[in-house]
């Protein structure tokens, strides 16, 4: 179906920023929810950020609140994740995600939930 392709990770210092992008090739997710989630070494995926198939609502993990946003370009088929004020426990692999579920207004947050996983981008945020 769709193939997601993350970008947009690196190395940065605590209190940076850095912008992760999610680019979609062949079909459009532009009826679809999409999230963002991450994976630290030896830890369980967590949800991070979501955003509606019309780009509102969003919800956001407690830990991220206020500090990362979710927005989505449905003409370019990008979703985007802005993390500011980076703290090195974001140290992850970010992926994103297709919800299963399309022309929903409800935003999950499970990682049974999504689906066409991108292949994953190396955040890591230093003291």
């Amino acid at each position: 179906q769709v193939q997601l392709v993350e970008s947009g990770g690196g190395l940065v210092q605590a209190g940076g920023s850095l912008r992760l992008s999610c680019a979609a090739s062949g079909r459009t997710f532009s009826s679809y929810a999409m999230g963002w989630f991450r994976q630290a070494p030896g830890e369980e995926r967590e949800f991070v950020a979501a955003i509606s198939w019309l780009g509102w609502p969003t919800r956001y993990a407690d830990s991220v609140k206020g500090r990362f946003t979710i927005s989505r370009d449905n003409a370019k088929n990008t979703v985007s994740l802005q993390m500011n004020s980076l703290k090195p426990e974001d140290t992850a692999v970010y992926y994103c995600a297709k919800d299963r579920v399309p022309n929903s207004g409800i935003i999950r947050i499970g990682v049974d939930s999504y689906a066409d996983w991108g292949q994953g981008t190396q955040v890591t945020v230093s003291s």
